[in-house]
């Protein structure tokens, strides 16, 4: 494998107020790298920064081995990087094909083959390509959330907390839809709050708290550390 993704030592945050103190993490080619910890512990904030959507003050953010640090979001669209946020991650007044087709807005050339292909990963969204995403349950819209990032064919997929709100049997059906895209050969960085389920599919994981990195390992390796369940997992 070779890294797809790494920040370095990462100081950011709002307001001129360091939230990020010194984070680090990468995520390997077709690896499921999971982001967890407490409430404040800059989880969401470490994927803001890497994404372009806050100003990285101190650390260094490199693709491909390429620095891409503070870059903005649009450009790290057009490198292969897909960010879909907690909130306001779809247009409910559209229907599920049009939210889809926004996705592609930088892409050239027939879509069709790519609308295709999500529909194939996410057949209820192909049922229901005409309805409002504003009337759907929660799940499926974040189906079309996820569906719409990966119209853009990216490489790594970035997703903050894509179980958030969820009833247990769509937290279980949207870890394995993850797993399935992951398989397809695409990176996964995600931030998670279902923490046992998140790191019981991850290749690697992170445990941050108050900004900064606090234990590191694989995600089996991870759910065995009593340290670590005792203080992240709730035993």
């Amino acid at each position: 494998m070779s890294t797809l993704l790494e920040a370095r030592d990462l100081y950011g945050g709002y307001g001129g107020n360091d939230i990020l103190k010194g984070v680090s993490l990468r995520v390997e080619n077709d690896e499921i790298a999971v982001i967890v910890g407490p409430n404040g512990a800059g989880k969401s904030t470490a994927m803001k920064a890497i994404f372009g959507l806050l100003n990285i003050r101190q650390g260094q953010v490199l693709f491909r081995g390429e620095d891409i640090t503070n870059t903005k979001p649009e450009q790290m669209v057009r490198r292969g990087v897909a960010y879909v946020p907690q909130e306001q991650n779809i247009f409910p007044s559209l229907t599920v094909q049009e939210n889809l087709e926004m996705g592609a807005y930088l892409m050239k050339g027939d879509i069709r083959p790519r609308l295709e292909h999500v529909y194939q990963l996410f057949p209820r969204l192909a049922e229901r390509r005409r309805q409002p995403t504003g009337q759907m349950s929660g799940g499926e819209r974040q189906m079309v959330a996820m569906g719409r990032a990966l119209m853009i064919d990216p490489s790594l997929l970035m997703l903050d907390e894509p179980t958030a709100g969820l009833s247990p049997k769509l937290i279980d059906e949207t870890f394995v839809q993850i797993q399935k895209i992951n398989a397809e050969g695409i990176g996964v960085l995600m931030v998670e709050q279902n923490a046992k389920q998140a790191l019981a599919i991850a290749t690697r994981g992170y445990v941050l708290a108050t900004g900064a990195n606090r234990h590191e390992d694989t995600g089996p390796a991870l759910l065995a550390d009593p340290a670590v369940a005792e203080m992240f997992l709730g035993g």
